[in-house]
């Protein structure tokens, strides 16, 4: 199978339309502002005129949008009977319960959703080493794996059509907090006169996490929150200084006395002489 439907063109629509186009694919797309698609159809892509002929045009239909409330925007601008036997390769952003009510819509008008949660920028779509989250129906990834493949690498994690979004959404969570750090961060340093190419060597090594993540993962798996290493009310002080730091070089401190406050709430709980991993229980609580 050498032909598939592109429906999005972002940023990420974009890549992976061209992708498919340097792959020598058949690339059929669709997108509400129409002229997004000029550059792809001068290389070779062909522009749907409407939602029905996007989806009707391939067996196999990349969904690169927003969120689930733009693809039921989009999708409502086809009869239904346009989506029987399609496969949906769903790669829109969105909750682990919406991935499921949408690939049960879709169950339910004939067509089988493929869910996806891509783990690289646009410019790593195609590149070697590139994954992106699969879940739903084995067979059906299975049977698009060349097409999928073409984009990223997979990495199928079952049948639940949530799965894949949950994954995802996790991911995001630990991404968009450590990037907002570095930001804020960035932001001190720039306050103080220290350039961000100045200070990067500094910020990799600070957020190389690595270390942390592989010393505490057993821990957390055992149960063991013991504060042999470290300490909730170590925490508390540290942050306290970062807070400080913060303040007086002008710089907003809403970001540090947020994480101050759970640090906190977990002494308040009285884990202030337990290992920062007890703080999972009470987050998990409120």
């Amino acid at each position: 199978m050498t032909s598939v439907t592109v429906i999005g063109l972002g940023p990420m629509g974009q890549a992976m339309a061209g992708a498919y186009l340097g792959g020598g694919y058949e690339v059929t797309v669709w997108n509400r502002t129409p002229a997004k698609a000029d550059e792809l159809v001068a290389r070779g892509a062909k522009r749907a005129e409407s939602v029905e002929e996007a989806l009707t045009a391939n067996d196999l239909v990349v969904l690169s949008l927003i969120d689930y409330d733009a693809m039921d925007g989009v999708l409502a601008q086809a009869p239904e009977a346009a989506l029987a036997g399609r496969t949906l390769a769903n790669l829109t952003s969105d909750t682990p319960d919406r991935a499921r009510q949408a690939a049960a819509w879709l169950a339910g008008r004939g067509a089988v959703q493929i869910t996806g949660g891509v783990l690289v920028p646009p410019p790593g779509i195609g590149t070697p080493g590139a994954s992106s989250y699969y879940s739903g129906p084995e067979e059906a990834v299975e049977a698009h794996r060349p097409a999928l493949e073409v984009l990223t690498g997979i990495e199928y994690l079952g049948e639940d059509h949530g799965l894949a979004a949950l994954y995802y959404q996790i991911g995001m969570d630990m991404f968009w907090t450590a990037l907002s750090g570095y930001l804020h961060g960035q932001a001190v340093a720039e306050a103080n006169g220290i350039s961000a190419e100045d200070f990067l060597p500094h910020a990799v090594k600070s957020m190389d996490l690595r270390y942390f993540q592989e010393f505490y993962a057993p821990r957390i798996t055992a149960g063991d929150h013991e504060g042999t290493v470290d300490r909730i009310s170590m925490g508390v002080a540290s942050v306290e200084h970062v807070l400080h730091t913060a303040r007086a070089s002008g710089v907003d401190g809403s970001l540090p006395a947020a994480v101050l406050k759970v640090f906190r709430d977990g002494v308040a709980a009285g884990h202030g002489q337990d290992s920062l991993t007890s703080l999972i229980g009470v987050l998990k609580q409120t």
